[in-house]
C-alpha cells in the first residue's frame, strides 16, 4: 500500500485530505515541516507519493532526481513521486489552472496578465497563461521591477490573478491590490480556496468583474497528481463532481432576514437535512458577554451591541460546513457583509410584517414594522444571493434553501 500526503509549513485547514480521499490516494497525511526540515523530509520521508504547497514548491524541485517537462519549463514541482529511491518531480498545478480557467470561459489570449506573487505557484500560473496565448505577463513582487509601489503602471491589465498567500484564511479580509485601480480588468483569479471567496473576490464581485475562487484548480491538480501517484487517467468529469461535494461539506449557509421572520426555526431544519452545525449569531452573543439580548440593549445601548455582533459575525465567517442565523439588524453594518459572503451562500428569509413576532426583540418591540423593512430591505438584498418566503411551513422555507444551496455547489 502505498503512503501520501501534503508537505507545507501551516496545513492545518487543508481540504487536500477530503480531495485525496474521494480520489482513493490512501492513506494521506499532512506533514507540516518548517524551512529547514523540508528538503531533509523530501530526500527521507517515508511516502510514495507527496504534494507540495506553500512555501516548499522551488524546494522540492532542487530536491527532485528526475523532473518532468512542464516541472522543468516552470521551475518548480507541487508533485513528488518515488520510484526506486529516486524522486521524479512533476508540477499539476499548470494543469489545473488551465482546466479551471476554461470551465470558467475566461479567455485570455492576447490580453494583458498580471501574476500577483512570484512563487512556486506563481511560475505555474505564467507558463500557463503563456501556453493559453496571453499577452503581456507582468509578475508582480514584493522586491522586483514589478512591485507594489509602482504597481499603477500596470492599471490596463484584463486579468489578475492572486498568487499570494494574501487574504487566506486566518487572515481573512486583506487584498494585495484595490481593483478599483484597474479600470480594464476583465477577469479576476485567486488561487486561493480558503476562504472561497477573499477579499480581492469580494470586490470583483462588487465590481461586477467575473471571478473564479481556487478550489477547482485544487481538486484538478489533485486529480492529476493522484493519477502520478497510482498509476491511472481517470476521466477528467471526476474534477466536477469532486468539486461539488467538497462544496456541499464546507460552504456555509447563511440566513438573513428581518426579526420574528423565523430564521432560527428554519436554519435548525437546514441544518439537520444537510448535516451542518447550526450556529445563531444572537445566542453566540449571549454566551460572549453573558447577558440577554434585552439586558445588552437597555444597559449598554444598540451600538455596544452592533460591536459584539460584527465581531462574532467576523469569527463565525471565517468557519466552514455551518447553518447561520442572523440578527434582523446585522446588515445595518457594512462590515458584516463581507464575513457572511466569504464562505457560502446567503439567504434572505422573508415574511410579511403582520406575521413577524416580537417577542424578545428589543429594536421590534415598539417599531414600525413596516418602517423597518422599507429602510432595511435594500441592505438585506446587497447581503444576499437569493430570497425565500416563509409563508407556508419552516419545512417549505427550509427545503427551498436547500435546493439554491444545491444549485450552488454545483455552480
Amino acid at each position: 500500500m502505498g503512503k501520501y500526503g501534503l508537505l507545507g509549513e501551516k496545513l492545518s485547514h487543508s481540504l487536500s485530505p477530503l480531495i485525496h480521499s474521494m480520489l482513493g490516494t490512501v492513506p494521506y497525511d499532512l506533514f507540516e515541516r518548517d524551512r529547514g526540515e523540508a528538503v531533509s523530509f523530501l530526500k527521507n520521508g517515508d511516502f510514495t507519493g507527496i504534494n507540495v504547497t506553500i512555501p516548499y514548491k522551488i524546494d522540492a524541485f532542487r530536491a527532485s532526481d528526475m523532473l518532468s517537462p512542464e516541472a522543468k519549463r516552470i521551475g518548480a514541482v507541487n508533485t513528488v513521486v518515488r520510484r526506486r529511491d529516486k524522486l521524479y518531480g512533476y508540477n499539476t498545478d499548470c494543469f489545473g489552472f488551465i482546466y479551471s480557467l476554461e470551465k470558467r470561459g475566461a479567455d485570455v489570449r492576447r490580453k494583458k496578465c498580471l501574476v500577483l506573487g512570484s512563487g512556486g505557484a506563481s511560475k505555474a500560473v505564467v507558463a500557463a497563461l503563456d501556453m493559453l496565448g496571453a499577452g503581456e505577463i507582468k509578475v508582480i513582487s514584493r522586491s522586483g521591477e514589478d512591485n507594489y509601489r509602482n504597481i499603477s503602471r500596470h492599471g490596463d491589465a484584463a486579468i489578475i490573478v492572486n498568487a499570494t498567500p494574501l487574504g487566506m484564511f486566518p487572515d481573512c479580509g486583506t487584498s494585495a491590490v484595490d481593483l478599483k485601480d484597474f479600470p480594464d480588468c476583465e477577469f479576476v483569479y485567486d488561487l486561493i480556496f480558503n476562504p472561497l471567496k477573499t477579499k480581492l473576490l469580494l470586490d470583483a464581485e462588487r465590481l461586477g468583474i467575473p471571478f473564479s475562487d481556487g478550489l477547482t484548480m485544487l481538486v484538478a491538480q489533485a486529480k492529476k497528481s493522484s493519477d502520478l501517484f497510482l498509476g491511472t487517467e481517470r476521466d477528467d468529469g471526476v474534477i466536477e463532481e469532486i468539486c461539488a461535494e467538497v462544496r456541499r461539506q464546507t460552504a456555509n449557509i447563511v440566513i438573513i432576514g428581518m426579526p420574528g421572520t423565523g430564521k432560527t426555526t428554519v436554519g435548525k431544519l437546514v441544518a439537520e437535512m444537510t448535516g451542518k452545525r447550526f450556529v445563531d449569531t444572537d445566542r453566540e452573543i449571549v454566551r460572549c458577554d453573558g447577558r440577554s439580548i434585552p439586558e445588552i440593549f437597555r444597559r449598554d445601548g444598540e451600538e455596544y451591541f452592533r460591536n459584539i455582533e460584527r465581531d462574532v459575525i467576523r469569527d463565525l465567517g471565517r468557519g466552514t460546513g455551518l447553518v447561520i442565523s442572523t440578527g434582523g439588524g446585522c446588515v445595518t453594518v457594512p462590515e458584516n457583509r463581507d464575513p457572511l459572503r466569504q464562505n457560502g451562500i446567503v439567504i434572505r428569509l422573508d415574511r410579511d410584517t403582520a406575521k413577524l413576532s416580537r417577542q424578545g426583540r428589543p429594536l421590534s418591540l415598539d417599531a414600525d414594522l413596516g418602517k423597518m423593512l422599507e429602510i432595511r430591505a435594500p441592505l438585506y438584498d446587497g447581503f444576499s444571493d437569493h430570497t425565500v418566503k416563509n409563508e407556508k411551513t419552516p419545512l417549505d422555507a427550509a427545503e427551498e434553501i436547500i435546493s439554491l444551496f444545491e444549485r450552488y455547489v454545483k455552480k
